[in-house]
């Protein structure tokens, strides 16, 4: 039970017992100034005690009530309200903290997201740069194998025509030795063999 509730009733008890004890002296005074009988009209005189009694009564009780009863109703009320205004403040910052700290959150979400897609363009662009690399270094050795392979072919068919044409001064000198009848010396030999070289490699 609150405090403006015990207050209350205890107005209401007063005002109560103020009240019998009014219509106690009102039938007292009644019975003592000549018993009024059964529907007959009461005089003037007779309706003045009653009216005199209520006003004592209604100026005690709230004389009571403003100095007794009122001021504990108006402190129970003011109690309340001031304990309402205490938890709607705390609500209130409840709120305002819970607001603040999903602010945080969602600011620390927004650079985290922000953090994780400058790492993933990093990584990115690293890839790309190392294609890049991987791809020149790639050509760069392609083309020197490529060089290289043109080189050896080169020197193979430089070879090969070599060997072809000594088979083919040596064959020369074996049938002309044969169709002379003599022996050509190696010198003319050599000097044959490097003409006809000589004489290939302008053709081609």
């Amino acid at each position: 039970m609150t405090m403006v509730q015990s207050g209350v009733r205890t107005l209401a008890t007063f005002v109560a017992s103020v009240t019998l004890c009014g219509v106690s002296v009102a039938s007292a005074a009644d019975v003592e100034g000549g018993a009024e009988k059964a529907g007959v009209i009461p005089t003037v005189a007779q309706g003045i005690m009653p009216m005199v009694l209520a006003l004592v009564v209604f100026s005690v009780v709230l004389a009571i009530v403003s100095v007794v009863i009122w001021p504990k109703i108006t402190k129970g009320l003011d109690d309340r309200a001031s304990k309402i205004r205490e938890e709607i403040e705390s609500a209130e910052m409840a709120r305002k903290q819970a607001k603040d700290a999903l602010e945080e959150y969602q600011k620390s979400l927004e650079n985290a997201r922000a953090e994780a897609q400058k790492m993933l363009d990093q990584t990115r662009s690293q890839q790309a740069q190392l294609a890049a690399d991987l791809k020149a270094k790639a050509d760069v050795e392609l083309s020197q194998l490529r060089e290289r392979a043109m080189k050896d072919i080169e020197t193979a068919r430089r070879a090969a025509l070599a060997e072809i044409y000594s088979e083919t001064a040596n064959l020369a000198t074996a049938v002309a030795s044969k169709i002379l009848r003599k022996e050509i010396r190696a010198d003319d030999q050599r000097n044959l063999v490097e003409e006809s070289v000589r004489a290939l490699a302008g053709k081609n």
